[in-house]
Formats: structure tokens, sequence, C-alpha cells
């Protein structure tokens, strides 16, 4: 089996020569852009499985380059940023980023970050057999198997993280997910009281599938608690 392709797209040539070595040693192969623009172009002639994405960059900077890239592709995205802030953090996941990583980091966490990304986007896109592989709330479909979501019949594309946060609160319809819970069990980390990924990710779920995101129909806000899915 082919091991997976990894972009890498940043403007300093040492980030990406340092994260080549390490990636050349876990096996994966490695294409390079050094800006939106380019990584662009890379994707229009290459498959990727995995985008390393830095939001700093001349021509076209990471933020706008994810917007355009989640228009048609639905590969894990790891956002770089040499800015920590939480607005930082908040826009480069709005703009369809699965995970974000401050500058300076530690290359082996990076490692461990693509490979936990990659497995769950493999694991969410595997057919799987099983009768339960459609789930329906009122004109919403979610296809397990095919990794679809459709609304009125018309697809609605989510990234890996969007699809497994709405699949969680379909398939357990009436419970009620806290901030903390949702994260843990989709990202498989430890929740901080500071950490808003949640809630971005469930907002952008919301601005997709919903007519008012301020008036949800699918998924609910229960003050104080959490989310579910009546």
């Amino acid at each position: 089996m082919a091991q997976p392709t990894i972009l890498l797209v940043d403007d300093e040539k040492e980030i990406i020569d340092l994260l080549a070595i390490y990636l050349k040693n876990e096996g994966y192969q490695l294409l390079r852009a050094a800006d939106g623009a380019e990584a662009l172009r890379v994707l229009q002639k290459e498959e990727v499985d995995l985008i390393v994405l830095d939001i700093m960059m001349p021509k076209m900077d990471g933020i706008e380059a994810c917007f355009k890239i989640r228009e048609h592709k639905n590969m894990p995205i790891i956002m770089l940023s040499a800015k920590s802030q939480d607005m930082d953090k908040i826009w480069g996941l709005s703009s369809g980023a699965d995970d974000y990583m401050s500058k300076p980091f530690n290359p082996l966490e990076l490692i461990a970050r693509i490979k936990s990304q990659l497995r769950r986007y493999t694991r969410l896109n595997i057919p799987h057999v099983s009768k339960d592989h459609e789930l329906e709330v009122d004109e919403l479909t979610i296809n397990t198997k095919t990794h679809e979501v459709k609304l009125e019949g018309s697809e609605i594309k989510l990234t890996p993280r969007e699809f497994a946060i709405l699949e969680l609160l379909v398939r357990n319809r009436g419970m009620v997910w806290n901030t903390e819970k949702i994260y843990e069990t989709i990202w498989k980390e430890t929740y901080y009281d500071s950490d808003n990924t949640v809630m971005v990710h469930i907002r952008k779920i919301r601005e997709k599938i919903e007519q008012n995101p301020r008036k949800p129909k699918f998924i609910k806000t229960v003050w104080g608690v959490g989310y579910k899915v009546e």
C-alpha cells in the first residue's frame, strides 16, 4: 500500500527542510509549496492525503488558501502559525482547518498529530460493513460509508472533524454533550477550559446545514450544559 502524501506549505525553507527529514523517516511521500497559490496549483495536479499549512505567507496566506481548498477538497489540514493568540487559532479553525499548532513547535508532536489526523480520516472514509451506515434527521442524511452529508438531497461538504462531531451528536440523539466531552471524544486529547475549538466547529457546521444558524433546527444549544440533536 502506498504511503500517504503530505503537502508542506510554508515560505520558510528551513522549516520545510526540517519537517521533510522527520516525515521521510516515517516513510511519507512529500510535496512542497512556498505559498497558498502554489499549494493550489499542486493540488490540481497531485493527490494529497494531508496538508501542513502555514498562515503567514506572501502572495496568498494560509487562511485564504484553506478557504479555497475546502471548496473542493476534504483531506485533513493542520495550520501552523507564529502567533499563539486564541483569535488566530479560531481564525485558522474557522477557515476549515482540522488542527492548529503554534511556532516554534516540536516536530515530533507535529508528526504525532499528522498520524492522528490520517487515522481519523481513513477511519471515516473506509466503508464499514454495517446496517447502520445511514443516519437521518428530518431532511438531513449522513452516510457513514461514503462520508457524505446531504440536506434535502444536496451534498453538504464537511471537514473530517465537522463530520465526526455531527455523526457523534446524531448517533446519540437526545443526549446532551458538553464541549469537554465532545472534544475529548473527537480529538482524543485533554480539554482545557479556555479552548474554543468545539464552539468554532459547531458554528461552522451550523453555517453549512442550518437555514438560519442563529435559530438552529438540528444542533440545539442547551445553555450552560452543551449541545444535542433532538
